[in-house]
C-alpha cells in the first residue's frame, strides 16, 4: 500500500501541527541541529522508504536559514528513499525576485527553483504566489494554493460587506486577484496607481475607481513593511472611503510594520493567515486577525496524495 509521511521543518510549527490534524496523520520532526558555525545538520528519525512524502516549510524569516532547512531536509529525504517529495512551501520566499528589474541582477525567485529540484523535489506547493510566472521555473509539478476560500468564508461568517462595498487592489499587478474577489463577492473594482521611489518605498500617485462613501477591502498577496498599505489607506480615506480593511495572505511584517498598523488611524483591520507565524509583537495588535489555512492545504495534500483534482478547490 502506498504510505504517507508528513515532515515539519522548524520554520512553522504550529501550522504544521494543525494540518497534521485535519489529516488525522502523525508528524514527523526530524532531528534538526544548528552547529556552532551556523551549519544545519538534519536526521529523519522514521522510516520513509517507499512513502509519499510532504515537506512543511515556510521561507520566513530569518528566510536564509529556512530555505537551507529546507534544502538539507528534502536531501536527506531523497538519501532515505523517500518515494516521492512533495515540498509544502506556503510562502515561496524571494518569489518577488521574479524578473531582472535592471542589468546584473539575479532572477533569484528561479534560482530557488533550481534549488528545490537539484535537492530532490518531485513537486512543490506553494500559496497565492506573488507572480503566477514563477510556476513556469518549474520542470517538476507544482502546485499554486490559494487563500480565497479562508478569506471568503470569513467575510461571509463575519457580515464584513456593508451596503456599499469596493475591492480595492493596491497596484497594476494584482487586479487579476482583486477582480476574482469583486466576482465573487458582486461588489465594484477599484486600483491604486504607485510608483515605487526606492526599495521598500512607495507613493500613491492616483485611484482608479469610485470609493466615495464606500468601505473599501485592499486585497494583496503579502503585507512587507506596510508602507504601501498605510499609503494606500491614506488615500482611500482622503478620497472619501468610510472604512478600510485589509486582507494579505503572508503577514511577513518586517520592521518597522507593526508600528505602522498599529499606529494607523486610517487602516480599520488586517486580516492575514498563518502562513507566516507572527511575532509576539504582532500578536499584541488587536486590529490584527489570523486566519488558519490549515483546512485549505491539509484538502491540498490529500487529494494529491490521492491523484485528485487541487483545482477543483476553487471552483
Amino acid at each position: 500500500m502506498r504510505k504517507i509521511a508528513l515532515v515539519s521543518g522548524t520554520s512553522n510549527h504550529q501550522l504544521s501541527k494543525k494540518i497534521a490534524h485535519h489529516l488525522d496523520i502523525p508528524l514527523v520532526n526530524p532531528n534538526i541541529v544548528t552547529f556552532a558555525n551556523g551549519e544545519i545538520y538534519c536526521e529523519i528519525e522514521k522510516n520513509v522508504r517507499g512513502a509519499n512524502v510532504f515537506v512543511l516549510q515556510t521561507v520566513c524569516p530569518p528566510a536564509n536559514d529556512n530555505l537551507m532547512e529546507l534544502l538539507i531536509m528534502i536531501d536527506a529525504l531523497k538519501r532515505a528513499s523517500a518515494s516521492s517529495i512533495t515540498t509544502v512551501m506556503p510562502h515561496y520566499g524571494y518569489s518577488r525576485q521574479d524578473r531582472k528589474v535592471g542589468p546584473r541582477t539575479p532572477i533569484t525567485a528561479k534560482l530557488v527553483a533550481d534549488l528545490l529540484t537539484v535537492a530532490g523535489a518531485t513537486r512543490v506547493m506553494t500559496m497565492d504566489l506573488h507572480a503566477g510566472q514563477i510556476s513556469g521555473f518549474f520542470d517538476i509539478p507544482f502546485d499554486n494554493i490559494y487563500a480565497s476560500p479562508v478569506f471568503l468564508d470569513y467575510i461571509a461568517e463575519n457580515d464584513v460587506l456593508g451596503d456599499k462595498t469596493v475591492c480595492v487592489s493596491p497596484d497594476s499587478g494584482g487586479v487579476e486577484r482583486v477582480r476574482f474577489y469583486a466576482k465573487k463577492l458582486r461588489c465594484d473594482l477599484a486600483m491604486i496607481d504607485k510608483r515605487r521611489i526606492g526599495k521598500n518605498v512607495a507613493k500613491v500617485m492616483n485611484i482608479v475607481g469610485d470609493v466615495n462613501g464606500f468601505e473599501c477591502l485592499i486585497i494583496d498577496d503579502m503585507i512587507d513593511t506596510a508602507g504601501t498599505l498605510i499609503e494606500s489607506a491614506k488615500a482611500l480615506k482622503k478620497e472619501g472611503a468610510t472604512k478600510v480593511i485589509a486582507f494579505a495572505t503572508h503577514p511577513v511584517f518586517s520592521d518597522p510594520a507593526i508600528e505602522r498598523i498599529a499606529g494607523s488611524d486610517m487602516l480599520d483591520q488586517v486580516i492575514v493567515t498563518d502562513t507566516i507565524p507572527l511575532t509576539p509583537e504582532a500578536k499584541k495588535v488587536k486590529k490584527i486577525k489570523v486566519l488558519s489555512t490549515a483546512e485549505i492545504l491539509s484538502k491540498a495534500i490529500h487529494r494529491t496524495f490521492n491523484n485528485d483534482s487541487v483545482s477543483s478547490l476553487f471552483i
